[in-house]
């Protein structure tokens, strides 16, 4: 976990940077499986940090493949995630729980991939809450004091291998408090 504050210019700047450690044996992979698919994923040590690679089928009612973690850190001031990722061309989703449960209602940010490495910024309040890729407005917005799980899913209804690198996994607090 990194904590950086700092004071700019004379005016507060308050950044709160919360990494979450890139160790694969965090991750645990959640396929279709557990409705009959026969997808797979897994999620492993690269020299650039992890990769989240696998197949995606859709043979037997399946179509989706993910993998996730649990989140220990404390990201009550938190106000977005920050990603660095390269990937395939198809768009994941960034995924956020705010219960230990294995199914339920998760908050899902879509993530388009490239080539390139690229950074992106997610914005809590984008996050639309989903159940088995239903919306699930009642749910409300994330609460950043309740996050805790995150992970990653591919679901674009398209069989074929994948791959996704990840190199920074990062909730960050507003820019800027007020004096």
């Amino acid at each position: 976990m990194a904590v950086v504050f700092s004071i700019l210019m004379g005016s507060a700047l308050l950044m709160t940077n919360i990494a979450l450690s890139l160790e694969p044996e965090a991750w645990l992979p959640i396929n279709d499986g557990v409705m009959g698919g026969i997808s797979q994923s897994s999620m492993s040590a690269t020299d650039d940090g992890l990769v989240f690679l696998g197949e995606l089928s859709l043979e037997n009612n399946g179509g989706f493949a993910s993998v996730r973690r649990l989140v220990t850190e404390d990201l009550t001031d938190v106000d977005r995630v920050r990603l660095q990722i390269r990937g395939d061309g198809r768009t994941y989703q960034f995924r956020i729980r705010q219960d230990r449960n294995f199914d339920g209602v998760a908050w899902r940010a879509m993530l388009p991939s490239g080539d390139d490495w690229q950074t992106v910024d997610l914005p809590l309040a984008a996050f639309v809450p989903v159940f088995r890729g239903r919306t699930v407005r009642s749910a409300g917005p994330v609460v950043p004091a309740q996050i805790t799980q995150v992970g990653f899913m591919l679901a674009d209804k398209n069989p074929g291998r994948f791959k996704l690198e990840i190199r920074a996994i990062e909730f960050l607090a507003p820019r800027e408090t007020p004096e």
